[in-house]
């Protein structure tokens, strides 16, 4: 499921508590996004005609739940980026992170514990 960059607000917005109306969806936005509430209301159509929210009405009012989990998304987004980028590889991309962005010694180490969980090493380093 392909969801932009503004519908991925919106999403992280319920994925952090739901159902919410959309006037609940605004104000949490208001922090982080230069949007009219008729943005945020057009956001929201436009998941529920792609399925990733559910809509259940409550008087004169809807109130909004994602369908789409946060897992799932993340995992297709992931995979999404390997494929177009990277040929579908992990290891390139680690290795563009570390040309081009400065691994900290904790990520460095996280790799390291990673890599030992994957080869069967549970001794830590």
């Amino acid at each position: 499921m392909q969801i932009s960059e503004a519908e991925s607000a919106v999403m992280e917005v319920l994925w952090q508590r739901s159902p919410q109306t959309s006037e609940e969806v605004f104000a949490a936005l208001a922090g982080r996004q230069d949007w009219q509430e008729a943005t945020v209301k057009t956001l929201l159509n436009r998941l529920l005609n792609k399925g990733a929210i559910e809509a259940e009405k409550d008087g004169r009012r809807y109130l909004y739940s994602p369908k789409l989990r946060r897992e799932d998304w993340v995992m297709g987004e992931s995979e999404s980026l390997l494929a177009r980028l990277f040929d579908g590889r992990v290891a390139p991309l680690v290795a563009h992170f570390s040309e081009h962005r400065k691994l900290s010694a904790a990520d460095v180490a996280e790799l390291r514990r990673l890599v030992d969980s994957l080869e069967g090493h549970d001794e830590p380093r």
